[in-house]
């Protein structure tokens, strides 16, 4: 059971999972989000950041700590944003086109429904015909696998200003939402040097503060111009730029996350192998992605945890996997006991 949003599955939806099987909000563990459940501490906030308009000063250094965490080449610009998917929402109407694009259909499928409400049409043929504009989205690690995606060839990687040859009419998307637990040399931002390519960046996630609404959006500076207009004026709030800020500086606490992220996701695994799931375990440091044995009998294991209350997310694509976050660190215990029972 996935909580549906106009067709498309996405975690959370924990409401819905108390009016089946009952309890309070309180008394349920929401596993099914892929959330850091350890979030950056968020220290006391100037009280401007609630009663005033978000100012330059506020914006610019956000952009500035993000510049330098993510390494961003200087050809590109960054823009933050009210949380990634009012970028996904955007994108397929602001890159060339509309035309034709690529994306996984067992991925996020937030992408597919913007394309197709921005007039794309999926690309089936065998080849792309060189005069249609070309759209391929691509998750970076992907939900639910975590397998990454190949990127192209950094060595023989084109010219900074590269418009034309391969990249003409063509728009490579990474959506790198859950690419912050893993190395930071594996993230494909230095793609960007090319206008061709386009990064989606989540703060929610890795942070765990997904109510703060930020995203980010890396690419060339006439698309980031026309994703600010398309936002309007202060679209991201004032403590979101601030809390923001404060984390993309504080390197100190993304290793330290990373390293007990690591940690814990095999924690997780262990538990719930030797509960019975395949070894073959899926997924990122944020959220593990198992298989059932048995067809369809994923549901059955949401709705055994269910009743412990433990929600979990399941796939219709795919009724053989089911994925879990990491609880929170009081949490481990009822979770041992649930699979037990």
């Amino acid at each position: 059971m996935t909580e549906p949003s106009g067709g498309r599955e996405h975690g959370g939806g924990l409401d819905a999972a108390i009016d089946r099987w009952g309890g309070t909000r309180d008394a349920w563990i929401d596993l099914s989000t892929g959330i850091n459940p350890v979030p950056y501490p968020i220290s006391d906030l100037d009280p401007y950041c609630w009663t005033a308009l978000p100012d330059r000063a506020a914006h610019d250094r956000l952009v500035r700590a993000a510049r330098e965490f993510w390494d961003v080449p200087s050809e590109a610009e960054i823009l933050p944003t009210p949380g990634a998917s009012a970028l996904i929402a955007r994108l397929p109407g602001l890159i060339p086109g509309p035309g034709e694009f690529v994306v996984d259909p067992h991925s996020y499928g937030e992408w597919r429904a913007a394309f197709l409400a921005s007039g794309w049409q999926p690309h089936v043929a065998t080849q792309h015909d060189a005069g249609i504009p070309h759209a391929e989205v691509s998750v970076h690690p992907d939900n639910p696998t975590g397998i990454y995606a190949p990127g192209p060839d950094r060595a023989s990687f084109g010219p900074a200003s590269c418009t034309d040859g391969p990249y003409e009419g063509f728009t490579a998307i990474y959506d790198e939402s859950f690419a912050d637990c893993v190395d930071p040399k594996d993230s494909l931002v230095w793609t960007t040097r090319s206008p061709a390519f386009v990064v989606v960046k989540s703060f929610g996630k890795f942070w765990g503060l997904a109510g703060l609404r930020l995203g980010f959006l890396i690419g060339s500076p006439g698309l980031v111009a026309r994703m600010a207009e398309a936002l309007g004026p202060w679209p991201v709030s004032g403590p979101a730029l601030a809390i923001g800020a404060a984390a993309l500086e504080d390197r100190a606490w993304a290793e330290e996350t990373r390293t007990r992220l690591v940690r814990d996701a095999a924690r997780l695994d262990d538990l719930m192998c030797g509960a019975g799931m395949h070894r073959e375990v899926l997924g990122t440091p944020l959220f593990r992605t198992y298989t059932v044995p048995g067809f369809g009998a994923a549901a059955d294991w949401q709705e055994r945890l269910a009743r412990q209350r433990i929600w979990s997310r399941t796939f219709s694509h795919s009724p053989a996997l089911l994925r879990l976050g990491l609880p929170d660190p009081d949490d481990w215990s009822r979770l041992e006991t649930a699979l037990a029972a």
